[in-house]
């Protein structure tokens, strides 16, 4: 997903989401050291997808202490 696809959700799907991608990342460890991991560029998608909601969620923090 691309940064304006996270901050067009509210807080609580971004939230949502990166719970999801984590339990994936965990997944998708598990399979690597399993050796049943398809694809190992998604790991990397999904590391990046979370770090993208991490931004989002941190500039609106900053936003908020700011105009407060």
């Amino acid at each position: 997903m691309k940064i304006n696809e996270f901050k067009e959700m509210s807080s609580d799907e971004l939230v949502l989401r990166r719970a999801e991608l984590k339990e994936e990342t965990f997944n998708l460890k598990v399979q690597k050291e399993s050796g049943q991991l398809d694809n190992p560029a998604r790991i990397r998608t999904v590391r990046r997808a979370i770090a993208r909601i991490e931004t989002t969620l941190s500039d609106r923090s900053k936003s908020k202490a700011a105009s407060a």
